[in-house]
């Protein structure tokens, strides 16, 4: 029998396609993508997660992207979701909160976990950071990357200004101690002002000393909030601030370095910063430092402080077996072990009570004391309406408006209060619009 040389061919592209297909019965995988925006070291760490999970199973392929910030990442996942091209998984930051609830657009975590049938313990998980993500007592999107304000400080400096036990947790000893650093020339200045102060310094403020941000619990109990954090004593800690920075006690970052690197670099000798900036501080070379508790009014009694990060939510739209695999990734990065990992690597607080005292058992915060203070500060006392957290629509535009106005306030171009007068109003002018555009959906 003649063979014809495109019966050859066929052949070899059959036994090539064979090859490469793998062992019969061989399934591809599902391709699962993620959405996200940690850059740097931080990225690396999430590449880190999504390499581990593909390893551990045959069935799917998470894709990590990075989207670029925060702000990005929204208006991407936006703008996809528009075009019906939105990924499977999506790191939404937490003041998007609300709109991603409403949008319409999302799966509700809890409910996908439980049609699945993924054995979650959410009653587990750290209370500061759950409650911030429920709505109606169900968990909306998968607590990744959280964390709270401490104040990280050099040691050598308050122990040469005559303060070896370091920073008081009481705002009026604490100022006293900073101005006493920059008098004796022990630092330049007392703290740096970082990029995210209205969070550290201000709204952490509020939780930590159980003032009102909004009415309506902080948004949590209807649209229809307002904010009043003009009429509280956020107003004295905004006036405090503005004399800090007019004596040069507190000081701004500028040409060419950042609000860290002024601490870093031994020019301040306290930063109000997220517990996830302990990778970057633990790097600086020739620093002494250490960290403590964000400080509280010596009349009002400390709450727990608020949070920050991200969440990953999950996108409508999608085939029931890509969510069989986002499922399996979200219990992945809730299960314990991977918790303890990612809390260690990163700074981050561990989702997970289980994951806390898998660490505390090992004996981790024995070296490491300064990595236990958030998880502490976040489960300090019981919530409080007003130290629950913030739910508030259009909640990072409002943001803007508040930094606007206090960078006028730093300028001495506005007094505190005029420069909170107008970020309230101008921030309620964006929630009546909130409220209309979402009108019975909440």
């Amino acid at each position: 029998m003649k063979t014809s040389k495109r019966t050859l061919l066929a052949g070899a592209l059959a036994l090539a396609a064979a090859a490469f297909a793998g062992p019969a019965g061989a399934q591809q995988r599902t391709e699962i993508q993620f959405w996200h925006a940690m850059g740097g070291v931080l990225g690396e760490r999430v590449d880190e997660i999504v390499k581990r999970f593909n390893a551990s199973q045959d069935k799917y392929t998470v894709v990590a992207t990075n989207k670029g910030n925060y702000d990005e990442v929204i208006n991407s996942t936006i703008a996809a979701y528009r075009a019906k091209k939105a990924p499977q998984i999506v790191q939404i930051y937490e003041r998007g909160f609300m709109s991603m609830l409403l949008s319409g657009a999302i799966v509700p975590v809890q409910d996908l976990m439980a049609e699945k049938k993924k054995q979650i313990d959410f009653s587990d998980f750290v209370k500061p950071v759950a409650s911030y993500y429920q709505y109606k007592g169900k968990l909306m999107s998968m607590p990744f990357n959280s964390s709270t304000p401490i104040v990280f400080y050099n040691k050598d400096q308050f122990e040469k200004a005559g303060f070896p036990n370091g920073p008081s947790d009481i705002y009026g000893e604490f100022e006293k101690q900073l101005y006493t650093i920059k008098s004796k020339g022990v630092a330049e200045c007392g703290t740096s002002i970082a990029n995210d102060y209205f969070w550290s310094m201000l709204e952490n403020y509020s939780t930590v000393n159980d003032q009102p941000w909004g009415t309506r619990s902080n948004g949590y109990d209807g649209l229809d909030t307002e904010f009043v954090y003009n009429k509280s004593r956020v107003l004295g800690q905004a006036q405090r601030l503005q004399k800090w920075v007019n004596d040069g006690v507190a000081q701004i970052a500028g040409q060419g370095l950042s609000p860290e690197q002024l601490f870093t670099s031994g020019k301040c000798a306290t930063y109000f910063a997220s517990t996830a900036a302990h990778g970057s501080i633990e790097r600086a070379p020739n620093l002494k430092w250490s960290a403590t508790y964000l400080p509280h009014e010596a009349d009002l009694t400390a709450r727990n402080s608020s949070i920050g990060g991200a969440t990953l939510w999950v996108m409508k739209g999608h085939k029931p077996a890509e969510y069989d695999g986002v499922a399996d990734f979200l219990a992945f990065v809730a299960s314990p072990d991977l918790q303890l990992w990612w809390h260690k690597v990163t700074g981050y607080v561990p989702i997970t009570n289980k994951a806390y005292e898998m660490a505390k058992a090992e004996g981790y915060y024995k070296q490491s004391p300064t990595r236990e203070i958030a998880i502490l500060q976040l489960n300090r006392g019981t919530p409080t309406p007003n130290s629950q957290g913030f739910h508030f629509g259009n909640y990072t535009q409002t943001t803007f408006l508040l930094r606007e106005e206090m960078e006028a306030v730093f300028a001495n171009k506005k007094t505190p209060q005029q420069g909170l007068d107008d970020a309230v109003r101008r921030g309620n002018e964006l929630l009546r619009q909130f409220e209309k555009l979402n009108a019975g959906k909440y």
